[in-house]
């Protein structure tokens, strides 16, 4: 999940950039299975603040915010946009914490799916739109994980509807990044990045203030900051200008599926056949609108 608006696109380059996009859909589900691990000392609010702290700093380093400075006219949207960076990650972290995180990402993908799809009077954007219900549907808090050979349960309902709220979120950064990257470009994500470590500050200083001294911590968490921020940014930042948005728009489709299999590789994550079938369906969906899509869809960090 990246950060800025979509640039306008050039003509497609080889593969180069497909596999650079492809690299940083997978960069922020690895950061997010590193986070995940952080989750026993920190807590899923101590690790967002760090991780959005940590990325902020990166941000500034490689972008260099303050030479460009928003007008008193964009500072609401900027404003917006930051805090709502800041929730969604909250979220989206509180979400991964309960459930696994294929089914995480799908569930914060209905989002933007939704708001791509708001308002549109095509018989055909309505299928996207059943088509994610059934999705959603089928990952409902009564299908089974299985954790391990013999364990499994059903997931937990408060994760899947703090999922759900991260979507929201997500849609709504749609709005407020198109607005506050109209005057700012790509250091909208710097500033952003900034406003949402300090809105998240209050909520996971307290859980991240023991380990701040802990260089095996802080290690972990600069990974999470590098895969989750920086580097997926950055690449994504290279492919932009040589990607046309259609193809964007389908590849990133494909960050459900990158969840489920980091979570299996990494976090040892199984999902049930019907779980499996909920992911391909919200992939299904977002890939229908993507394809048919009059305007391109940016995706959040």
């Amino acid at each position: 999940m990246t950060s800025t608006p979509i640039a306008k696109p050039q003509p497609l380059l080889g593969a180069l950039p497909v596999l650079g996009l492809l690299g940083a859909i997978l960069s922020v589900q690895v950061g997010a299975a590193f986070a995940k691990g952080l989750f026993p000392v920190l807590g899923a609010q101590g690790t967002t603040m760090l991780r959005l702290a940590i990325g902020a700093l990166m941000l500034a380093a490689v972008l260099r915010p303050w030479k460009v400075l928003p007008t008193r006219r964009g500072l609401p949207w900027l404003a917006a946009y930051g805090v709502t960076v800041s929730v969604m990650n909250l979220l989206f972290y509180a979400a991964l914490e309960r459930i696994p995180l294929g089914i995480c990402v799908a569930l914060e993908f209905t989002g933007p799916l939704f708001v791509a799809t708001l308002g549109s009077r095509r018989l055909l954007d309505l299928v996207w739109v059943a088509l994610a219900v059934a999705g959603i549907v089928l990952l409902s808090p009564f299908a089974d994980v299985n954790y391990g050979a013999d364990i499994s349960r059903g997931l937990d309902p408060a994760g899947v509807l703090l999922a759900l709220a991260a979507g929201g979120c997500w849609g709504l950064y749609i709005i407020f990044a198109q607005k506050a990257g109209a005057e700012l470009g790509a250091r909208t994500s710097a500033y952003g990045m900034a406003i949402a470590a300090l809105v998240a500050l209050p909520f996971g200083f307290t859980a991240a203030e023991p380990y701040l001294a802990d260089p095996h911590v802080m290690a972990a968490a600069v990974v999470v900051g590098l895969f989750s921020s920086a580097l997926p940014f950055w690449l994504e930042m290279m492919v932009l200008a040589r990607m046309p948005a259609k193809v964007y728009g389908m590849i990133v489709c494909l960050e459900p599926a990158g969840g489920a299999l980091t979570g299996f590789l990494f976090l040892h994550e199984r999902l049930s056949a019907l779980q499996c079938a909920g992911i391909a369906a919200v992939i299904a969906a977002a890939l229908g609108a993507a394809v048919t899509a009059r305007a391109p869809v940016p995706s959040p960090n």
